[in-house]
């Protein structure tokens, strides 16, 4: 099986995908620490499945979220994603 070519167009959007994941979790963070309005939980989810490396890069930098058991997610989505991604360059 030979790889696909991936237009630069794509690896560029997800890159961007997780530079804003990461934005989300460390706006919450600083959100947390002022007490003001955070993000909802499910949206910081949503974002983490979207960009799981931005997201968990985020958690370890600024130890956020990291006792939730529902985070426990993110690990999840960075290996799916890491698992589709070498797929994709087989």
């Amino acid at each position: 099986m030979t790889a696909l070519p991936i237009p630069v167009f794509f690896l560029a959007l997800y890159a961007v995908l997780n530079i804003v994941a990461f934005f989300f979790f460390a706006n919450d963070k600083r959100k947390a620490k002022s007490n003001a309005w955070r993000t909802p939980e499910n949206l910081l989810l949503l974002a983490a499945a979207i960009g799981p490396f931005g997201a968990y890069g985020a958690m370890l930098l600024f130890r956020h979220k990291t006792r939730k058991l529902k985070f426990y997610l993110v690990p999840v989505f960075l290996i799916l994603h890491s698992a589709a991604i070498v797929y994709l360059l087989q």
